[in-house]
């Protein structure tokens, strides 16, 4: 007489809600990280738009996109044709752009932006108004809302 093994239809049921349960939780932190991750990324992307922004300033240069180098990120809805740089007869100013693209659907509509005050200091500021999805533990360190 030989012994079956294997597991039972009760063993494996518990197992399936195990991996349910691990899953549920998982899923929603790995999707928050996702999003942190990319939203930095693009404050990064656009933070490297400041130097050249400034260097044109100095020299008395426009701040058009191809003077600045920008060059459309695939989180954002930007194109080179629409410039992300805005100066104003004051000195002050702002870089500016739209999440889209690629980003994960919960960014889409959030307005990333650097605004430069008439004496050359930067302050990074996140809208969320177009982005129904956002929660606050998304917003990158040193921004406002």
């Amino acid at each position: 007489m030989t012994k079956n093994t294997g597991f039972t239809l009760m063993e494996l049921m518990v197992v399936v809600v195990i991996i349910g349960i691990l899953a549920a939780i998982a899923i929603p932190s790995y999707q928050g990280y996702v999003i942190r991750t990319q939203t930095n990324r693009a404050v990064g992307e656009l933070s490297a738009y400041k130097a050249p922004f400034e260097e044109r300033i100095g020299s008395g240069g426009s701040i058009a996109n191809n003077d600045i180098g920008y060059t459309p990120s695939n989180l954002t809805n930007g194109v080179q044709a629409v410039n992300i740089g805005i100066l104003n007869p004051d000195g002050s100013g702002q870089l500016q752009v739209t999440m889209g693209g690629n980003a994960h659907p919960n960014l889409t509509g959030l307005v990333l932006r650097f605004d430069r005050d008439a004496a050359g200091t930067w302050e990074c500021v996140v809208d969320n108004t177009a982005a129904s999805n956002w929660k606050s533990s998304y917003l990158p360190s040193g921004c406002r809302l």
